[in-house]
Order: structure tokens, then sequence, then C-alpha cells
């Protein structure tokens, strides 16, 4: 809990920030946008205040409570700081996506298909830099069959896996601060590189130590 305080606090004043703006929202509050960056999803002012602080302290609850449940719980001895960052770049990007969508309401001249790629990519920035350092678990990184089968398929995967991620995280970042308008196309792209590669690659490896495994 006390590893997670930064990303929880960062939580609580989001919510403060909500509550401080709430007499001024308008009767309907933008909460959803679409590629093209206009909105096309409404709420009502205390949901718009309330419902993404609500669930971004239980995603804190969760990542409390994860380390604690996992069969391999003795990972967490061996990649705490990094599990640790990785869930407060997670309550940070909440609390950060919550003060754009009640400041936009409010006036804020606020760009949410700039704001919302960049955040994403810097999250992915974040992962990709410690994404080598997780041992296998069930809660974090790069589950697949082929990963928990195996620690060196793991941490073959989780090293490559950290490229990619940082790779789809410039992508983002670089599309949604000079074209926004490309903005399908690079979540497409990122999705590939972050999601498809690394599982690939783990069955991969994988497969490889089986054909080195057989007789």
């Amino acid at each position: 809990m006390r590893k997670l305080l930064p990303g929880i606090g960062a939580i609580i004043a989001s919510l403060g920030f909500s509550l401080w703006a709430l007499p001024r929202l308008p009767a309907q509050v933008p909460t959803h946008w679409g590629l093209d960056g206009q909105p096309n999803g409404w709420s009502s002012p205390v949901a718009a205040a309330l419902l993404l602080p609500a669930i971004a302290l239980a995603v804190a609850l969760v990542l409390v409570v994860a380390p604690r449940i996992d069969p391999r719980r003795a990972s967490y001895e061996l990649h705490g700081p990094a599990y640790a960052l990785i869930g407060i770049a997670v309550l940070v990007l909440l609390a950060l996506s919550q003060v754009a969508v009640i400041g936009s309401a409010i006036g804020w001249n606020v760009r949410m298909a700039t704001v919302v790629p960049i955040g994403v990519g810097a999250l992915f920035l974040v992962i990709g830099n410690v994404m080598p350092r997780l041992r296998p678990n069930w809660f974090v990184g790069i589950r697949t069959p082929w990963t928990l089968s195996s620690e060196s398929v793991w941490r073959r995967t989780h090293r490559v896996g950290g490229y990619a991620f940082l790779a789809a995280g410039v992508l983002l970042i670089v599309v949604g601060a000079a074209a926004p308008g490309r903005l399908l196309a690079a979540l497409i792209i990122a999705g590939v590189i972050a999601g498809v590669v690394p599982v690939g690659y783990s069955y991969y490896l994988w497969r490889g130590e089986r054909e080195e495994a057989r007789p």
C-alpha cells in the first residue's frame, strides 16, 4: 500500500478537483470522445465527478490485494519496485484523465484526441522500461500459457516485450502530438506491436524449447 501512495494521492487530488468543479459543471458533461476528438457520450455532473475516481480507487485496491493472493507471491519480493511503478503510472494516468475530462467541461482548452494517446503512450514507456524486471506471476506482465510454463520463455519474452511497449509508446506520443487524425491507424499498429508480437514470440520460444528437449 505504501509504495502506491503517490498514485493513490493523485486519485484523491483528482477527486478533490472534481468536487470543487462540481457546481460549475454543465447539466450534461462530455465523458466519451470518438477518434476524431468529438464528444459522443455524456454523463450527469455527479457521475462525471465521481465515477472515474471510484473506478481508480477500485483499481488501487486490486493492485494492493493481487500480490497477497497470487500463488506466485514470492515473485513480488523480486519485482516489487517495478510492480509499484506500473501501478503508480496507471493510477496517475486515471487521475490525469479525470482532470482532463472535468477541465474540459468547465471550459479548459483540452484536446482529448491529443491528451489520451500521449497519456497512454507515456504509460507504455513506463511499462516498457520495467517489463524486463517482472518475474512470473498471474496478474501483471505478458501472461501466456507459454511464458507461465517456462521461466526462460518468460524472461526472454519480457525483454522483447519491453522494447515492443517502448516502440508502441513512442508511436502513440508522436501521433497524439503531431497527427491526431491518424490515431486509429496508430492504435492498431501499437496494439500489434505491444500485444501480438510478444505473444507470438513467447509461443515461438516455447516451441523452440520443446524441439530442443526432444530426444
